[in-house]
């Protein structure tokens, strides 16, 4: 009987796939291999490499460094970072080689640090700002960690307009520009006061956009002097004049404000550009020259006492709180009048400058001239045609 030996297909499949090389396996260990090979060079040539956690003792964190035992990171080096767990990926810089039953040593803080430094050299050179924290305050001004890196920030480089003593406490979160770098020195110079002075002057610009000349604001007196008050409205400094203190009485209304007191004032002029700005306060209050026009209408009579006369014309009082004034050729018939005598007068105009009226007693007398002229003629008979007529025809037999 022959016996068939060709096997089913089924088990030929079997075998060819028992027996045929797993290249596909034999390629990801090559490039495995690769890859640790690439990751042990990266570490022996002492630059900054990624390399995965694999490990986290009480003392150690062990990392991958692509050799047969582990590289370690001491613990204390991700104090201020989160503590690693297995798998992350974090950057450290060879410390020293292991060996026989010793550990390869890598630092992550230095790796941090040299990092940061490629970072602020690149910040420093594009003058772009830096966040960081202070982590120290010492005698000479403060300690700030950029990524791990230290730099020194003075107390006249922490504050607007410099300060004389420390304002910020520890761990505060802050943004400066680097001001002075020297990677061969070690030395590395912040300044928060130049990023505070941009922002002021970038929220002044955005206070003057949003006000004009005409608005009313609030501000505070930052100073009284003899050329008026200095007022602080949202950091902007503005002047008041002393002509726009008050209508009237300007010095002895100047003493009156003090520093710190709140006032209320008007937008004169500004300008953008410069950042200055005029205020006016009087500009807020009745003018008494509207308060006057609308009490003492033109060409009303009023009655006036005389105060003082001079070559100047006579100085009358109306009433407790208005003045008039005649001057000699708005005199009445009898000439100047007499301190104490009682005058009436016409209102002819107002003196802006010192509020006072302006009074004419000739104007006054001849108004009365007039006024008694028609009342004469008023109450005279009038005549008839026929005695008109008869008073002709008489006239003409005179003749």
């Amino acid at each position: 009987m022959e016996i068939n030996q060709t096997q089913p297909a089924e088990d030929q499949d079997h075998v060819n796939k028992e027996t045929a090389p797993d290249t596909e396996e034999e390629v990801s260990m090559a490039d495995l291999l690769k890859a640790e090979a690439q990751v042990s060079e990266k570490v022996h040539s002492r630059g900054v490499v990624t390399v995965k956690v694999v490990q986290v003792t009480a003392e150690l964190v062990l990392v991958d460094i692509g050799e047969k035992k582990e590289g370690a990171i001491p613990l204390p080096d991700f104090q201020d970072e989160k503590t690693p767990q297995p798998g992350d990926a974090v950057q450290a810089v060879l410390e020293k080689k292991g060996g026989e039953g010793r550990y390869t040593m890598l630092s992550h803080r230095r790796a941090r640090e040299k990092a940061a430094w490629e970072m602020a050299k690149k910040m420093y050179e594009a003058k772009e700002r830096v966040k960081g924290k202070v982590t120290e305050i010492v005698k000479g001004g403060y300690i700030v960690d950029i990524a791990g890196m230290r730099a020194f920030m003075p107390p006249s480089l922490s504050e607007l307009g410099g300060a004389h003593k420390h304002y910020l406490p520890p761990n505060a979160k802050i943004r400066f520009y680097i001001t002075d770098f020297s990677e061969k020195d070690r030395k590395v110079v912040v300044s928060r006061r130049q990023v505070l002075e941009e922002d002021e002057k970038e929220r002044r610009n955005q206070v003057l956009a949003e006000v004009a000349p005409g608005h009313i604001v609030r501000g505070v007196v930052a100073k009284v002097t003899e050329e008026g008050l200095l007022v602080r409205f949202q950091g902007i400094e503005g002047l008041v004049r002393p002509e726009d203190v008050s209508w009237r009485n300007q010095q002895e209304t100047l003493k009156t404000y003090k520093r710190g007191q709140r006032v209320k004032c008007k937008i004169l002029s500004m300008d953008k550009e410069g950042e200055k700005l005029t205020f006016g306060l009087k500009q807020l209050m009745p003018n008494p020259v509207d308060m006057l026009k609308r009490k003492f209408a033109y060409r009303s009579r009023i009655a006036a006492k005389v105060v003082s006369v001079s070559p100047e014309g006579a100085l009358v009082k109306v009433s407790e709180q208005v003045e008039g004034f005649v001057t000699p050729e708005n005199y009445g018939s009898e000439g100047a009048p007499k301190e104490g005598q009682e005058i009436h007068g016409i209102v002819v105009g107002i003196n802006s400058s010192n509020f006072r009226l302006t009074l004419s007693i000739k104007s006054c007398e001849e108004s009365e001239d007039r006024r008694r002229m028609q009342q004469y003629l008023k109450g005279a008979p009038s005549l008839t045609l026929g005695q008109i007529l008869l008073e002709n025809s008489e006239d003409e037999g005179e003749l």
